[in-house]
């Protein structure tokens, strides 16, 4: 990756066209091709870029631009659509260079996945009595995340998400509905449950007769404020 403080300006032409006038940036150039120009606020949010595949050239400023003091001009050429990032650098105030080596990626914490398998392990979350059946029981369209039973031996239905909409009442629904066919599973109930459950998702549900359990992932994995829980 190459870090470069400059003063410059900044015009694209394609699509669109965007001008931004001389001022301090940061410009970003990493080793995918791809170019961003920082400000020094806006968050993590580029004040303009051009993403990969693209070509990168470094252009001799001609007379005029010389004379209004271009010390160095960059052409950045999208690919695909042709569009072009050129910057016009006046003056450099840094100029570094790092190889960052390959990225492992985002390993994310409270994703659906890791709900589930806590979820399972803690099944008495869902009422006392309750008792496992198997995760990613399979439907005709797909695997319902953990089958349960009550304390009354009835069949427990449970989809989990990380954040509870409509769409995901609507998914348990199709999956009741198909369950409920089954003599050996009916009379199936439904129990959704999420982190954070919409509003409007509760109403859906619970006119349905669904269920909602909000989860509180930190306590699920034996953590409270910050500090271990043991018991």
């Amino acid at each position: 990756m190459r870090l470069v403080i400059a003063r410059c300006s900044v015009d694209y032409t394609g699509r669109l066209t965007a001008h931004l006038p001389e001022a301090t940036r940061l410009l970003m150039r990493k080793a995918d091709g791809s170019l961003l120009v920082h400000s020094d606020g806006g968050s993590y949010k580029p004040l303009n870029w051009m993403s990969p595949p693209c070509s990168f050239q470094t252009v001799e400023p001609d007379d005029e631009q010389s004379a209004a003091g271009v010390k160095e001009l960059w052409r950045v050429t999208q690919q695909k659509t042709g569009d072009t990032l050129t910057v016009r650098i006046f003056e450099v105030l840094s100029d570094t260079a790092h190889d960052l080596g390959i990225d492992p990626g985002l390993d994310k914490d409270g994703v659906e996945a890791h709900l589930q398998v806590l979820l399972a392990e803690q099944i008495e979350l869902l009422g006392d009595g309750h008792t496992l059946v198997r995760r990613e029981y399979q439907t005709p369209i797909g695997p319902v995340d953990i089958l349960a039973r009550d304390a009354s031996g009835a069949a427990v239905a449970v989809e989990i998400k990380r954040r509870g909409e409509i769409a995901g009442v609507e998914q348990l629904t199709r999956y009741l509905d198909l369950m409920n066919r089954d003599p050996l599973l009916a009379p199936v109930q439904g129990v959704f449950a999420a982190q954070e459950i919409k509003p409007q998702a509760r109403t859906l549900a619970e006119d349905r007769g669904i269920r909602c359990v909000v989860l509180d992932y930190a306590e699920m994995k034996g953590i409270e404020s910050g500090r271990p829980r043991l018991f």
